[in-house]
């Protein structure tokens, strides 16, 4: 810190200073890292975790099990947004072509509204559930069907959905790139982009969003093609706001790093994005925590909806894959999303320099023998005052030495190299300093660790799941 001359305190000032000093001591509390005066305080629930991002978390609800206590409790509480699990989909909908059944749907729009909750609507068109009469229809007769449906379901809620899933899972899977074989496919290679404008003059309001799965890989050929639509919807003017990964991560399709690029690449289009129906085979807690991190690294990214509430609720309850287990309680994957949503919702600590010392060792975060290169591993020493340990905090979120090296991460594993590098503005760069004392790669969603809990000069410094260990708790000073 820099230092300023400043009148000698009255004695007063002095004891209070002291009394304070003796408290902090004996609470054990250990000085913040982050949170300035302006940051937010951390939230207990996901949803209002989110909601200091401006995103929501969201949850899918089940008609049938609202008069399960327990499971409105845990709903009611945690999420703020709601999207109808199968209640809005065609064959619950319009049974009967030309006669539309909205009780079921009205049922969990009307508990989440009155439980002070935003709806998203899914889905207007989709190959599958779709009820006998249209499945028995094919061409001019299907598309007009199709036109019909969109009508007269957004006719029903229309103001009332913030956003819609106008069309579901039309490509396919594997290398290929191409549409799904579907009837509403065989009625002309253009009918997505008629379900788009039907719905756009049906509810101006709602944004207007494409869904899919296994298109979180960007290097995947469905997520390429997937692309080259939203592309293309765009350059023509089709009316398309937003896209939805539903993020269904299994030991099949599972987590890859690059979604943050999917994401970001989408974003760009001028479109924004939002994770859909997640849910992770086994409740991951770090693939979690990267899931929301990738999120709030994306501004466009409206927020993520988990597919169920708890894990018998669940479509593949086999699987264990969301945040409250049967019984209701919570997860460590649960823990996870929240302390993301909490950092990433907290305003950007202001530039400042300092030293960074563990709360475990006393010792602080050095560059070995001050040197300047590209690409040398951190390390415990005595603390200082010299320049090699000297850190500011960018308000972009980079922590940085001599003024133009960043701490940087070598990967995204459990130890992975922290060192110093040329700055350059990418996620390995860039940290949130937390209350609790850890310091999170944005990129990793991994801690800032010393090697083994040692605590002895020349320790080296790596990334490693956040443990809350004391070797993993910082302080600026």
């Amino acid at each position: 810190m820099g230092s300023c001359t400043v009148p000698k305190a009255p004695i007063r000032r002095k004891i209070h200073d002291l009394l304070l000093a003796l408290l902090v001591g004996s609470l054990g509390v250990v000085a913040a890292l982050v949170v300035p005066p302006s940051a937010h305080a951390a939230e207990s629930t996901l949803g209002a975790a989110a909601k200091q991002s401006g995103r929501y978390f969201g949850t899918a609800i089940a008609s049938g099990k609202l008069g399960d206590s327990a499971y409105t409790t845990i709903a009611g509480r945690e999420f703020n947004m709601v999207t109808a699990e199968n209640e809005m989909k065609i064959d619950a909908t319009e049974p009967q072509r030309g006669q539309f059944n909205f009780s079921s749907a009205d049922r969990v729009y009307n508990w989440a509204v009155q439980n002070g909750k935003q709806v998203r609507g899914h889905t207007l068109a989709w190959h599958s559930q779709q009820p006998g009469w249209m499945q028995n229809l094919s061409g001019s007769a299907l598309r007009q069907a199709m036109t019909d449906h969109i009508n007269g379901v957004m006719a029903h809620y229309k103001g009332k959905i913030v956003q819609w899933d106008v069309v579901n899972e039309a490509f396919a899977d594997g290398s290929s790139g191409a549409r799904r074989d579907s009837n509403l496919q065989r009625s002309g290679n253009d009918w997505i982009e008629v379900a788009f404008r039907a719905a756009r003059a049906a509810d101006p309001a709602a944004k207007l969003c494409y869904n899919d799965y296994n298109v979180e890989n960007w290097t995947w050929a469905k997520t390429q093609a997937m692309y080259s639509m939203v592309r293309d919807f765009k350059q023509r003017g089709v009316p398309i706001d937003c896209v939805g990964f539903q993020a269904h991560f299994n030991s099949g399709s599972p987590y890859n790093s690059n979604f943050r690029t999917t994401l970001q690449n989408f974003a760009a289009l001028g479109v924004d994005v939002a994770v859909t129906e997640l849910d992770i085979q086994g409740a991951s807690a770090s693939t979690y925590a990267n899931v929301t991190n990738d999120c709030l690294a994306v501004p466009r990214c409206l927020g993520i909806t988990v597919w169920g509430v708890r894990d018998t609720d669940s479509w593949r309850s086999q699987d264990t894959p969301l945040l409250f287990n049967g019984d209701g309680s919570k997860k460590a994957a649960y823990t996870t999303v929240l302390a993301a949503l909490n950092g990433g919702g907290s305003t950007t600590p202001p530039e400042g320099s300092g030293q960074i010392k563990g709360a475990g060792s006393g010792r602080c975060l050095d560059v070995p023998d001050s040197s300047t290169a590209d690409g040398i591993q951190l390390q415990l020493w005595d603390c200082g005052n010299a320049a090699n340990q000297q850190w500011a905090l960018s308000g972009t979120g980079e922590l940085k030495v001599y003024g133009n090296k960043c701490l940087d991460a070598a990967g995204t594993g459990n130890g992975t190299k922290v060192q110093i590098y040329s700055c350059w503005g990418g996620d390995n760069q860039k940290w949130r300093l937390n209350s609790d004392g850890s310091i999170v790669g944005v990129q990793s969603g991994l801690c800032l660790d010393a090697v083994g809990g040692s605590t002895t000069n020349g320790t080296l410094i790596q990334l490693y799941s956040c443990s809350g260990g004391s070797n993993q708790r910082w302080t600026r000073t």
